[in-house]
């Protein structure tokens, strides 16, 4: 097989949103796909984000809170915006053939774990509607 596309997932603060999106592509389809996540700043993971992980049996490891600056000078083949503020911060995205724009409520104004638990099917079935998309092109 030819090299694996190379994905970036981008949110605020890579606490949440970006950290489930690369977990979920990784173990939706690590055949065609390499995910990395990163936010426009670097805030810790919210523990509630590695308990949804855990409650739908994805691994985890080595996911950690990283900042765009992180990767710069990389190069991927899609760079995958999850809020509306990153969309607004394209410009300080890393080199990509095509960037994307999905927004996904921020589960992180709740104390429960439900919008967690909520944000990552959504952000599930969207990965797996990509992954469709792009391994048929």
């Amino acid at each position: 097989m030819a090299d694996k596309f190379r994905v970036l997932f981008v949110c605020a603060k890579n606490d949440v949103r970006s950290l489930m999106a690369e977990a979920l592509l990784r173990h939706t389809d690590s055949v065609h796909f390499e995910a990395f996540s990163a936010g426009l700043a670097a805030n810790g993971i919210d523990p509630r984000t590695l308990e949804s992980l855990d409650h739908i049996g994805v691994d985890h490891t080595g996911l950690r809170s990283k900042a765009i600056e992180e990767l710069e000078g990389k190069q991927f083949d899609y760079v995958i915006t999850l809020c509306d503020k990153s969309s607004e911060e394209a410009t300080r995205m890393p080199s990509s053939g095509e960037v994307i724009a999905w927004s996904f409520e921020d589960p992180t104004i709740s104390e429960r774990h439900e919008p967690f638990r909520h944000a990552l099917q959504e952000i599930h079935d969207r990965i797996k509607m990509f992954i469709t998309v792009k391994t048929r092109q």
